[in-house]
């Protein structure tokens, strides 16, 4: 039996969702946590929809484990949240549809990225999960210059190259709002991410929202095909998963062999 698990998460002090020894991360905490409340002898693998980087954080991600003993979706839950820390917690359990894979049934993943570019918005609470800047931003300029990116291209100008793997990806929305004084988020949306990419192409419209950088230049960056040192990294911790959207149960199969077939075995990372 296949089981969904919908869970949020605090990536500050964890490094990243994939399981690694003696580090913290969030696979290694959800597994060791099934692994206790089931009760059973070695860990569950968990596939997760996108392996989140060292620092960021998710309030939508969707994973998936298969287990053949019984399970109570409101019990499992709610056990998982009594054992879990507390800066993971799970929203669902549900019964997977026949065919759902968590990682490769995914049409898109949905990220946000959220900036603060005056003094009076900065705000410690939410230092964990904001990303200051000191120059004023240009919402009008960002939207322009994230708008030619949008499609399917090769985006290894803005990715960790990878052996073997392909950075062809569809970016289906790329827009920047002001949310208030001083707050901006960018939503980031694609059928999946290669490693950095979303934080290589919000680093790309910050010089271009504050006038370093003429809108066209991310295209042109975009054009070149090829990892660009003029490109920033921006900072994890502005980052969050938000959602990830899934096709109709009767087009889970196909939708995940399809991703198989196109990606092989691509990490979807932000």
């Amino acid at each position: 039996m296949r089981w969904r698990i919908d869970l949020s998460y605090d990536g500050t002090a964890f490094h990243g969702w994939a399981r690694q020894d003696g580090l913290r991360t969030v696979q290694g905490s959800l597994e060791d946590a099934l692994q206790t409340v089931l009760r059973l002898p070695e860990r569950l693998a968990v596939t997760c929809a996108g392996r989140t980087d060292t620092g960021v954080h998710a309030r939508g991600q969707v994973t998936h484990f298969d287990h053949e003993g019984a399970v109570e979706p409101f019990r499992l839950l709610r056990a998982l949240n009594g054992v879990l820390p507390a800066d993971v917690v799970v929203k669902a359990v549900t019964a997977a549809p026949e065919g759902f894979d968590a990682r490769f049934s995914a049409l898109a993943r949905r990220y946000v990225y959220r900036l603060c570019d005056e003094q009076a918005g900065w705000d410690p609470l939410t230092r964990g999960h904001v990303l200051r800047v000191t120059r004023s931003l240009d919402v009008d300029r960002m939207n322009a210059a994230a708008g030619q990116l949008l499609g399917e291209h090769d985006f290894a100008a803005f990715c960790k190259k990878r052996e073997g793997a392909s950075t062809v990806r569809a970016l289906l929305d790329f827009s920047w709002q002001r949310t208030g004084p001083g707050l901006l988020e960018g939503t980031v949306v694609a059928d999946a991410f290669c490693h950095s990419m979303v934080r290589a192409l919000v680093g790309s419209m910050i010089p271009v929202g504050d006038g370093r950088r003429e809108v066209d230049w991310p295209a042109g960056v975009l054009a070149g095909k090829v990892r660009d040192s003029a490109v920033a990294v921006v900072p994890a911790h502005g980052l969050t998963l938000e959602e990830v959207r899934y096709p109709a149960d009767n087009e889970l199969a196909a939708r995940a062999l399809e991703a198989r077939q196109v990606r092989g075995e691509v990490h979807q990372r932000g």
